[in-house]
């Protein structure tokens, strides 16, 4: 009896929630059983293929304990270790055997599963992801093991000076909020890692559960079977998440400069961030910030023109305003040919950035931009698999399909004004950290 009334409760909510969306291209059903798991279905032609992701929104974000950073990337790797019905060996035969593509990542807002595989195959793969996500199981050796796999993965990157450079910048940009570390998070803590094999284990009981997890499938697949085997293999999935208190970062007060030295060979990397604003549709200037990061700094952009192609001073040049729970650094980079360059690149973008503050963008280039973000998105759903990706951040962060339909209608409405109010707002030099790494 208890789970024909908790299906029923899944169709009245799906009959809620399954609108056509203005935007995203294919129907969907979205839906959130009793225990808080939400469920996010999308049919659509993929030659037999179907990809499913497991979003949680537990990213390094979410590492509120001193000496605990790099947690949530760490145990993304201990996920892969097993249960006692399918121990690691036996679920990678297993997804070996149907051909399927597994992976995972971490990120500062969320960690997500991900699999692509045949349409047949659907359910033994909801069977061996729904056990590994309730009954997870792993001896302290394997534990130890896998850390230092990670801290071997940790020395690997800082090899790569892009890694030093964003490492750098965070650390020197936040004093209290968690985005001060990488996802990977502070070496020491890793180093420390192999002796936290009790926190491990409630690290998973605290993050690991339906309320604070997304399950989205997508591709060749019938909504209303797909929804009873997910009752049948998640139904019995425990509540029991508590948001962590992540610290709440200060006003900056000042400009903040850092320098990096690179033990090898590599061209000067400059890298300018500036304090925004978490992801909201409903606020103009965050979203004018989304636009102004190509109208500025993207490969159509009078600056890029300058930079890279006329003068070529620059080898690189780009720009990010990301989506984030929490007020992320809005960051512009290039990397310099010359280091007798690196001051004058630097002005460049920040007049750049002032010109925009005094002067709107002109309304065809700003037209043309708009076109532009959209089918750029749009073009990334050609496949279930890429459809997955372009979705999970904005299903983590903002909550589910409809941020994603708000965010695009906030797109449409934004003005030139707000292009300059946005770039007055969080473009300053009160806000700003700068950070130039050299090499040998």
């Amino acid at each position: 009896m208890y789970a024909a009334m908790v299906f029923a409760t899944i169709t009245a909510v799906v009959g809620s929630q399954a609108t056509e969306s203005r935007v995203f291209p294919y129907p969907y059903r979205e839906v959130v059983l009793p225990n808080g798991l939400q469920v996010i279905l999308i049919p659509m032609p993929s030659g037999g293929l179907v990809s499913m992701y497991t979003i949680v929104r537990t990213g390094s974000r979410d590492e509120v304990e001193p000496g605990k950073s790099g947690f949530a990337h760490f145990f993304e790797h201990m996920m892969f270790r097993g249960t006692k019905k399918y121990p690691q060996n036996e679920y990678n035969r297993l997804m070996t055997s149907i051909g399927a593509k597994a992976n995972a990542f971490t990120t500062d807002d969320l960690t997500a599963y991900h699999q692509t595989f045949a349409a047949e195959d659907l359910e033994l793969v909801m069977e061996l992801e729904s056990d590994r996500f309730q009954n997870l199981q792993y001896s302290v050796q394997a534990f130890q093991t896998e850390a230092g796999a990670v801290y071997g993965e940790y020395r690997k990157s800082v090899t790569q000076p892009f890694f030093l450079l964003l490492e750098k910048l965070k650390d020197t940009a936040y004093d209290r909020h968690t985005y001060k570390h990488t996802t990977m998070g502070f070496e020491a803590d890793i180093k420390a890692m192999p002796q936290a094999y009790d926190f491990s284990l409630e690290f998973f009981r605290r993050y690991y559960r339906p309320d604070n997890t997304a399950l989205l499938i997508v591709g060749d697949i019938d909504a209303d079977a797909t929804l009873k085997l997910v009752q049948k293999y998640y139904g019995q999935w425990q509540r029991g998440y508590t948001p962590p208190q992540v610290p709440v970062e200060p006003p900056q007060q000042a400009e903040r400069t850092a320098e990096v030295s690179y033990a090898g060979k590599t061209l000067p990397i400059l890298a300018i961030a500036y304090k925004g604003d978490a992801f909201d549709p409903a606020n103009r200037q965050y979203v004018a910030a989304l636009l102004l990061e190509e109208l500025a700094f993207g490969t159509a952009s009078p600056l890029y023109r300058k930079l890279v192609i006329q003068e070529q001073k620059v080898e690189l040049l780009w720009a990010n305003v990301p989506i984030n729970r929490d007020p992320p650094l809005y960051t512009i980079v290039a990397m310099v040919k010359r280091a007798e360059d690196v001051s004058y690149v630097r002005d460049e973008i920040y007049h750049t950035l002032e010109q925009l503050q005094r002067e709107p963008p002109d309304q065809t280039q700003l037209r043309d931009v708009k076109r532009r973000w959209r089918y750029s998105f749009l073009m990334e759903l050609d496949a279930p698999d890429k459809t997955a990706a372009a979705l999970a951040r904005i299903i983590a962060v903002g909550g589910g399909m409809d941020a994603l339909e708000k965010l695009f209608a906030a797109v449409d409405n934004v003005t030139a004004a707000d292009v300059s109010s946005a770039a007055a707002k969080y473009f300053t030099p009160r806000r700003r950290t700068v950070v130039v790494l050299k090499g040998q």
